[in-house]
């Protein structure tokens, strides 16, 4: 529909906004000049609607409690594509911040409630083309800013070890569905952890790609700059399988490398893992909360790599503690500038954007501010305050001490294949009650960060294979890769589920006991 004409006291409005200095004759001056240069935006929407796709008629369902185990989906779908290919037979849920074109989409969060997609994201195509069944929407954690599976707009995703605790987040409903058996693999999306984290909670596999390898077209951006989608099975192999179709550039997505060759990431678990180097992180250890039992798993399962003929040591990366930091400052002004302010997309680069989600949310978000989680609630006054007060200076800050940070991961990993440490320093802990006091809402969101942030920022690959049960619950080990050398990670992470006979499951007397 046309634009609304802006009259004298919405351009005075703008003018004061940025200073300029009108007075009413200067207002009455530009508004014609004003006017006619709006009229190209009325071309640009009658071009658009003109070669906008049509929603596609897709059936799906919101799930009673009793068919909604652990609180997990947001709705559930039966979608194929050919049927046919490297993925048939294999049944997906998709973290609820990537678009399945004529399914309601949230992300988690109720400033998006409401909306759906007209267009499939780049990795949902891809695996459609595959095989793959879309057997639903996975919740997950409101604009998924948050570690843990308490601030989803549906209610806590509970934990299928232990029903009293967090899977992790933000990919929360993703690991619970995928630990539990309902679906084969899910998608997770990554931006602090949130792949790696609720893997490590809930004893699954998650791989978090290097940063570019998979298109993030269709998911819904928190930072452009540490924004990954990525796998969550069960098995490296599946994990590997998945990475095989969803890789590679799709020419939409301005965190690609448009000349990007992914590589065989399947073949590349037969070649096993002999012989390569494995660094032991030390700094990724005894962090002020980390537990004795996770450290020792993770120890452990290092001994393991041994075992089967790798080359293992401890290895210093100093800057590592610095990593938190530096996420803190990018993730939390780039959140708030592009996930909030700028209505997730932003400006200024090259691809596909979803205006309908744009308008949508920055509707719904700018109506009530108040829905937005605790979480978002501290990005947005700490990010807001920094930017309006310093300009955006901290956050240049930051960007350039990723590149230092990366540099020095990239001088232990050209002396080792892979680094590995604990995904979280801690395990699942218990979900707070929905009367829980703020600080132990962003608490238990934000406690298990250390180690998976700073691999966002750097854009290493990393990926989270459980190390072993403590207390009967699981702990996760974290293998970090070279830039774009997704296979070697995956093969060390291959070789050690092997050495170790497979990963364990929660079984449902364990998971009820707990209920």
């Amino acid at each position: 529909m046309p634009i609304d004409p802006p009259d004298s006291a919405a351009l005075d409005g703008v003018a004061q906004h940025y200073g300029l200095g009108l007075a009413a004759d200067d207002i009455a001056s530009f508004s014609p000049l004003v006017n006619g240069l709006l009229a190209s935006w009325d071309a640009v929407e009658e071009l658009y609607n003109a070669s906008a796709p049509t929603m596609p008629e897709r059936a799906w369902v919101r799930p009673e409690p009793a068919d909604n185990p652990y609180n997990a989906w947001y709705v559930t779908t039966a979608i194929t594509g050919s049927g046919e290919g490297p993925l048939a037979g294999m049944s997906v849920a998709v973290k609820d911040n990537t678009a399945v074109a004529g399914v309601p989409m949230t992300n988690g969060a109720k400033t998006v409630e409401g909306y759906v997609p007209l267009r499939d994201a780049t990795i949902i195509t891809r695996m459609l083309a595959a095989g793959a069944t879309i057997a639903g929407k996975a919740v997950c954690e409101d604009l998924c800013f948050s570690g843990g599976s308490h601030t989803a707009s549906t209610g806590a995703v509970r934990n299928p070890w232990d029903e009293t605790r967090s899977t992790g987040g933000s990919s929360s409903g993703s690991a619970a569905l995928v630990a539990s058996g309902i679906v084969d693999a899910a998608t997770g999306g990554d931006q602090g952890g949130s792949i790696r984290m609720p893997s490590s909670y809930s004893g699954i596999v998650g791989h978090k790609p290097t940063w570019g390898l998979v298109p993030y077209t269709g998911a819904f951006p928190i930072e452009q700059s540490i924004d990954h989608v990525g796998p969550m099975t069960r098995t490296v192999a599946d994990a590997a399988k998945i990475l095989n179709v969803i890789a590679g550039p799709d020419g939409l997505d301005p965190r690609q490398q448009r000349d990007l060759v992914p590589d065989d990431y399947v073949a590349a678990l037969s070649r096993g893992a002999e012989g390569l180097r494995v660094g032991v992180l030390t700094e990724g250890f005894g962090h002020p909360n980390s537990e004795q039992g996770v450290d020792d798993a993770v120890r452990a399962a290092t001994e393991t790599l041994r075992g089967a003929g790798l080359v293992v040591e401890d290895v210093s990366v100093p800057w590592h503690l610095h990593g938190a930091r530096i996420w803190d400052v990018i993730a939390t002004e780039g959140a708030a500038a592009q996930m909030v302010d700028a209505n997730g997309y932003g400006m200024n680069w090259k691809g596909l954007y979803d205006p309908e989600v744009i308008e949508h949310y920055g509707n719904q978000w700018r109506a009530d501010g108040s829905q937005f989680s605790e979480t978002v609630k501290l990005v947005l006054l700490a990010g807001r305050y920094a930017i309006n007060t310093y300009q955006g200076k901290h956050y240049a800050m930051a960007q350039n001490l990723a590149i230092d940070l990366k540099a020095a991961y990239d001088e232990a990993l050209s002396r080792y294949d892979v680094l590995v440490m604990p995904t979280t320093p801690i395990q699942a802990s218990v979900i707070p009650a929905p009367d829980a006091p703020r600080e132990e809402i962003i608490g238990r969101a934000l406690e298990m960060l250390a180690n998976t942030s700073v691999t966002d920022v750097t854009g290493h690959p990393a990926c989270s294979v459980p190390a072993g049960l403590v207390n009967g619950l699981p702990t996760g080990m974290m293998i970090v890769g070279k830039h774009f050398d997704d296979a070697t990670v995956l093969r060390v992470a291959n070789t050690f589920e092997q050495a170790v006979g497979g990963f364990p499951a929660p079984s449902a007397a364990t998971a009820g006991s707990q209920a």
